[in-house]
């Protein structure tokens, strides 16, 4: 099974199609895995004329597990409030670079990135990162992901 790593973070991965065709990265929502992403939906891209690449976020599927660290969303959300910094297992800014650590494993090194939900958030995340690895971004069904890694609804 094709793996990436962003240490200490293993990440699979999928392709589809032909790596010499303009990449597309597809990053999935929140508790979803690669295959979340339909195969049929995934080969429309690919008769398009994309490389697409599809992989599990951490905590997700076939990639490491953060199963010692509970998230307790209400002193995240205390601590936001309160002005102070949350503490968390990992940030967006994490996730956004193990979508970077996907592109790297795969010699890519710029690509079309598609996110849907919280995988549109880290698609946003991606593009304030690292914007030279973006040839062009697709945030849908996500809220907005702001500098300081803090989601604000619009």
């Amino acid at each position: 099974m094709p793996y990436a790593r962003n240490d200490p973070v293993d990440l699979y991965y999928e392709t589809l199609g032909t790596a010499r065709d303009p990449a597309l990265l597809m990053i999935n929502g929140l508790g979803s895995q690669a295959i979340s992403w339909p195969a049929d939906f995934c080969r429309k891209f690919v008769e398009a004329g994309f490389f697409v690449i599809r992989f599990d976020n951490r905590d997700v599927g076939l990639s490491t597990k953060f199963g010692q660290f509970r998230p307790d969303v209400m002193a995240v959300a205390r601590a936001v409030g309160n002005g102070e910094e949350p503490v968390v297992a990992y940030r967006l800014s994490d996730m956004a670079a193990d979508a970077v650590a996907v592109l790297d494993e795969l010699g890519i090194g710029r690509a079309h990135v598609l996110g849907v939900s919280v995988g549109g958030m880290i698609a946003q995340r991606l593009a304030i990162d690292h914007p030279g690895r973006l040839l062009s971004l697709t945030s849908a069904m996500s809220l907005i992901a702001d500098h300081a890694g803090i989601t604000v609804e619009t």
